[in-house]
């Protein structure tokens, strides 16, 4: 396969970046992602963190009241990013390889979020 033919993270990346504060109602983050259609914000006040659905339904599972709980208590941190030049089919060997669904694209700055959503559309 010609290396110019793939395709990168740039392409199909969702822009612009969504975002949520740590100290900001769960209750807020289910609202924007579901007003939004998407699953996964970026934690501006995190420093490398994401809060996605599935952390939302943990937090639901374990019984925290959405309205008390506020993002820094269920956020994923730590998390790997990307660059927007990566092909996609390495994009999908890092969420294979961490065990996760959503990416953060990073620019000098956080620029967009590839999904496995994404990758799978794309890859398909």
């Amino acid at each position: 396969m010609d290396l110019n033919d793939r395709t990168r993270v740039s392409e199909v990346m969702s822009t612009p970046l969504e975002t949520i504060g740590a100290s900001e109602p769960l209750r807020e983050a289910a609202r924007r992602m579901a007003d939004d259609d998407i699953s996964a914000l970026v934690v501006t006040t995190g420093g490398g963190c994401i809060v996605t659905q599935s952390d939302i339904i943990g937090a639901v599972a374990d019984g925290r009241d959405l309205d008390e709980a506020v993002v820094r208590d269920v956020m994923t941190e730590n998390v790997e990013t990307v660059t927007p030049d990566l092909m996609m089919e390495e994009v999908a060997a890092m969420m294979t390889m961490y065990g996760v669904k959503h990416l953060p694209v990073v620019d000098d700055d956080y620029v967009g979020m590839v999904s496995s959503t994404d990758v799978a559309a794309q890859l398909s």
